[in-house]
């Protein structure tokens, strides 16, 4: 996380606290000039993640408030999201397949887009699959050719993943061809973020373990940011995504050298 990205967490980490702070405190709090803070709370304030009201800093309780949100604003649920854009999911889904390579060694992370992916893998391309939720197993574990590798513990319902301490380990302990990983919102400035907390030991140990990450995302989750931060954009070598991704992020995607597949 580089400067810019860590004052504004802390402006945010800041704001859930106090809710409202003037420019000249945060200036004051962060030892920069009002001007930075002013450019700072302008990059926020176009993610929709604070208010300005004469000089106020305000936190928007109807964005980020609570972690593990939807677009329509209800706790994030699996079997719901399956139903959501599943034509542009199925779409990316079906594009990612097309990357994997016979005896490809692959971590597919928790999610819906993901689990379409699960489908679209063909039943005789010999492969090692590492998952952790139960979506996924269940789509490949009747693929004849796929030695399966699955990280247990805790089960979370509404994303249907499997967490525990030594679910972080296994990943640890091997490594991969490719990463296939979700996201609940992309951000160029704020990063990748994700439903719960509880999934960013997960997803970061998956990062550090590929060889190659790329990024499953229908349009819908540009310009977004949610609470659980675990990765930076530039940290995925490829990004597959819908036709309707906003223009402005297919400039700065092909600026930072990501390879981009439109479906």
């Amino acid at each position: 996380m580089d400067v810019i990205q860590s004052r504004l967490k802390n402006i945010i980490d800041t704001l859930k606290i106090h809710r409202a702070v003037t420019i000249k405190e945060f200036a004051q709090h962060l030892h920069v000039s009002e001007m930075t803070i002013r450019r700072d709370v302008a990059i926020l304030v176009k993610e929709n993640m604070v208010k300005q009201v004469h000089g106020v800093i305000v936190y928007n309780d109807n964005r980020i408030d609570t972690p593990a949100t939807n677009d329509e604003g209800s706790r994030y649920n699996l079997p719901n999201e399956e139903e959501r854009r599943v034509k542009e999911k199925r779409s990316i889904a079906k594009m990612a397949a097309s990357l994997i390579s016979p005896n490809d060694i692959i971590i597919i992370d928790t999610g819906s887009t993901t689990e379409f992916l699960g489908e679209y893998i063909p039943g005789d391309l010999p492969l090692k699959i590492i998952c952790f939720a139960i979506n996924i197993l269940l789509s490949v574990h009747k693929k004849k050719d796929c030695s399966l590798i699955f990280g247990g513990g805790y089960f979370h319902e509404n994303t249907m993943m499997f967490e525990s301490a030594e679910g972080v380990e296994l990943i640890k302990k091997n490594r991969a061809n490719k990463a296939f990983m979700s996201a609940r919102g992309v951000s160029d400035t704020l990063g990748i973020t994700t439903a719960d907390n509880y999934e960013i030991a997960t997803k970061r140990a998956i990062l550090n373990s590929s060889q190659e990450k790329i990024l499953l995302v229908d349009s819908s989750k540009f310009n977004v940011v949610r609470s659980a931060y675990y990765a930076e954009l530039k940290d995925f070598d490829v990004i597959v995504t819908d036709d309707k991704i906003p223009e402005e992020y297919v400039r700065i995607i092909r600026d930072m050298g990501i390879t981009l597949h439109i479906t």
